[in-house]
């Protein structure tokens, strides 16, 4: 009998709350000045839901950024305060509760787009070389590889939120629940062999064909694992579109 042993895997990509809630106020093309804090809460928790739905630790900074989120949502129900003023009642208005988080965002958005404007300049520095003249001509005719449109742990988190909401409204009434573990190593070489066998890409979605939540579960930990391993290539045809997954290598 096969013993199954926890599989635990550590995403590089995230790297903190703020850096998520930037990446959903560009992504919905919010007003980072205005923030609608009931949207934004609510996509905020449907990311923590599908990590929770991985199983995966949620470091305490993420919970504490739900909270005050909520809080915030919470003080902007709440009625303006009232003065009276020479026997009259004024509502007075009250200091906003997103300034604060306003602020945060925007000094973190300085420091990130430092941060890419240096890791840009070091890219180009690392194309300078201090040589003699050489003889390139050969090379002339080479044509460039296009690069791939850049997607990262959100998009996937993404699709997974969405994949888990078509899975809940596609579930049949009445069904049949049988149980069969498999690891995520077994799911791995099942999807290569699934890729190379249609030597093309498919769908993110068309891995998925269970609706059972842990073949779901595992089904993610394998793709994220084989885009560790350099196994796999995740495009979009646009920013914020549906994921298709070719593998890298052809079948042998």
């Amino acid at each position: 009998m096969d013993v199954q042993l926890p599989y635990s895997v550590k995403i590089e990509a995230f790297e903190g709350p703020l850096d998520l809630l930037l990446h959903l106020i560009n992504r919905y093309e919010i007003d980072i000045y205005n923030i609608p804090v009931a949207q934004i809460t609510e996509q905020y928790m449907a990311y923590i839901h599908a990590m929770q739905e991985l199983e995966l630790d949620i470091a305490s900074e993420y919970l504490v950024m739900a909270a005050t989120l909520l809080a915030i949502k919470s003080k902007m129900l709440l009625p303006a305060p009232e003065e009276e003023v020479d026997g009259d009642i004024e509502f007075v208005e009250a200091d906003d509760p997103r300034e604060e988080l306003t602020q945060r965002l925007l000094e973190y958005k300085k420091f990130k787009e430092a941060a890419r404007e240096l890791k840009q300049r070091e890219e180009e520095r690392a194309l300078l070389f201090t040589k003699p003249p050489s003889d390139l001509s050969a090379y002339a005719d080479e044509k460039k590889a296009a690069a791939p449109l850049d997607v990262n742990v959100y998009d996937m988190l993404g699709a997974l939120s969405k994949l888990l909401r078509r899975k809940k409204l596609q579930k049949p009434v009445r069904t049949k629940i049988t149980r069969q573990d498999i690891s995520v190593e077994k799911r791995m070489a099942e999807i290569l062999h699934e890729l190379r066998q249609t030597n093309g890409r498919k769908h993110f979605y068309e891995l998925f064909p269970s609706y059972d939540r842990s073949y779901i579960v595992v089904t993610f930990l394998a793709i994220l694992e084989l885009m560790k391993q350099n196994e796999i290539i995740i495009e979009q045809e646009r920013n914020f579109s549906d994921l298709f997954i070719a593998a890298k290598h052809p079948a042998v």
